[in-house]
């Protein structure tokens, strides 16, 4: 992309992917949504049930991936609060589904409530690889339903616009995985104009918590994305109680 126009085609298919992913995942915060404002109660009860504070959902992310470099310091406190999180709402707004319905598809069964304690960390590579995850606090109850979820039929390829730029989506979605105490993968291809971006995501259960861990860029891969996905629910396992 040129340096002369960095408000121009490459924010647009950012915005365009991120919302993809999302879409794709189904989830309405879980890694990147709008979750549930809720009254406080269920963030609450998260907290009681599971005993984790997010600044200990804060020691448990990953501190260091090979090949990329962390961007900035890791951020904690009630999901809602999260700046990637508030970030990913503005974004959420610039963009036009052809299917609007695809953009909470199945989110709307199990939303995570904003209040809930969580923590969040990116990393990113040389050649525009962006690695993200979020830790959340949340009974077993609730984290076994955001495995639950599946993308309707119909979302499985969509179209997205921000400004004039369309932007075409396939989904890819492997449920039932083996990760943790379960895990279901979710890969979305983009194609915007000449480029193709790829975003793969992976859902986790730890102990008392949810994991998302998204891997965006021209070469993510769902190899890389699923050891990624292994590595931080090891760390996880080890540093919550």
């Amino acid at each position: 992309m040129s340096s002369r126009n960095p408000s121009g085609r490459a924010p647009r298919r950012f915005a365009a992917t991120a919302l993809a992913a999302v879409a794709a995942v189904g989830l309405a915060g879980c890694g990147g949504g709008g979750g549930s404002a809720g009254t406080g109660a269920n963030g609450r009860a998260a907290l009681a049930l599971t005993g984790y504070t997010s600044d200990q959902l804060k020691q448990a992310l990953l501190t260091d991936i090979t090949g990329y470099q962390r961007v900035g310091e890791p951020d904690s406190g009630e999901y809602g609060s999260l700046k990637g999180i508030q970030n990913f709402s503005q974004l959420q707004r610039q963009v036009t589904l052809d299917k609007p319905r695809c953009a909470n598809a199945a989110g709307a069964h199990a939303t995570v409530d904003k209040t809930v304690p969580a923590a969040l960390t990116s990393f990113n590579r040389g050649d525009g690889q962006v690695v993200t995850e979020t830790l959340m606090g949340m009974p077993d109850e609730a984290a076994q339903r955001q495995l639950a979820l599946r993308v309707p039929a119909d979302c499985m390829a969509f179209r997205t616009r921000v400004g004039t730029q369309w932007s075409e989506h396939r989904v890819t979605e492997i449920p039932g995985g083996a990760i943790g105490k379960g895990s279901r993968t979710v890969g979305v291809s983009t194609v915007s104009g000449n480029s193709n971006t790829k975003a793969w995501y992976v859902v986790l259960r730890g102990r008392h918590c949810v994991a998302t861990v998204s891997l965006f860029g021209p070469n993510a891969t769902r190899d890389e994305v699923e050891q990624l996905a292994r590595q931080a629910y090891d760390r996880a396992e080890h540093y919550l109680p």
